[in-house]
């Protein structure tokens, strides 16, 4: 895989990175490890995780693998914070104290001094901007990580703590927004804000979060997400009749290549526009070993074109003038 800048900033990430967020609960260490080891023997380097990933356990079975399977040095770590399980459900804190604390016990799981992109995982109303840049700016002054960043935020806020960090001598390298074939509303203003910020964009759920793979065209596989008690909500926004559509779309796009549905919904990203890397998180070695295939395909303009018109977010007021 051969890394791209993550917008103008030095940092370099894989085009194809690999999700951590089952890591620890429905993934255990050793399918971990098999995930990894097959990760980078194909040439990626971009571990994607966050503090609040099965409360903690993703990073710690990171930070198991690290050093034993790799070392430190040879993988680009990314993770986020901000956003914690309580018995109350999930909390959004962006302010200071709550950044800099999941910081610390981000290193202390993941074993190590420092990340490589450390992102602030969702918008909080209720914390100063300029409150949640001095947390952004003060981790790198002391090097618990060498570049920052943002995920989820909307494009306006994008724009407003883009231009605090980079007045205060921090620019942010990038964000991490969920962008596939199923979701593409961050090409209203995400995607235009972060190109003139000069930031690159790292896209999670490359594959509609497991839509895009086809898996469900007939039935809900009992392994699956979608049959999960506590994942299968993160699914079925996907499991409507327009996603059965854009997904039979993508599948007579693969037929027609001779590819995999979720080769072609990977490739579809990977080389979208303004897209740094495109994250995703199989389950098996043997799915990751079908999106690794996909190092290669270019899709032909004419099917990019025919996915690009099935899929057209709807734009209006102020978008479309």
């Amino acid at each position: 895989m051969q890394p791209r800048r993550s917008g103008s900033s030095g940092l370099s990430l894989s085009p194809v990175g690999l999700g951590t967020m089952t890591w620890g609960r429905d993934t255990d260490v050793h399918e971990a490890r098999a995930l990894l080891e097959a990760y980078l023997d194909a040439g990626g380097k971009l571990l994607d995780t966050a503090a609040g990933y099965g409360e903690g356990r993703a990073e710690a079975t990171v930070g198991e693998l690290l050093g034993d399977v790799v070392a430190r040095r040879d993988v680009v770590l990314c993770s986020k914070a901000g956003v914690r399980t309580t018995r109350d459900g999930v909390r959004i804190d962006a302010g200071r104290g709550a950044l800099l604390d999941d910081l610390d016990t981000t290193l202390a799981r993941l074993r190590t001094d420092h990340l490589d992109l450390w992102l602030v995982q969702a918008p909080d109303p209720r914390t100063p901007a300029e409150e949640t840049v001095g947390a952004l700016v003060h981790a790198v002054a002391t090097g618990r990580t060498r570049y920052v960043g943002l995920s989820n935020h909307p494009g306006w806020a994008t724009a407003q703590l883009a231009t605090l960090a980079r007045a205060a001598g921090v620019p942010l390298a990038g964000v991490e927004v969920e962008y596939s074939l199923l979701e593409r509303g961050i090409e209203r203003e995400v995607l235009p804000a972060a190109d003139a910020l000069g930031l690159g964009v790292l896209a999670w759920s490359a594959l509609g979060r497991g839509v895009l793979t086809a898996k469900y065209r007939r039935v809900r596989p009992a392994d699956s997400r979608a049959a999960s008690a506590h994942l299968r909500a993160f699914v079925e926004p996907y499991l409507t009749e327009r996603a059965a559509r854009v997904v039979e779309a993508v599948a007579t796009a693969a037929s027609g290549l001779g590819r995999s549905p979720a080769q072609v919904a990977l490739a579809w990203v990977r080389d979208a526009p303004g897209v740094t890397s495109a994250l995703v998180g199989p389950r098996t070695a043997a799915q990751l070993a079908d999106v690794v295939d996909a190092a290669d395909l270019v899709l032909p303009e004419e099917i990019r074109a025919v996915l690009d018109e099935v899929t057209a977010p709807p734009a209006g007021y102020p978008e479309r003038r």
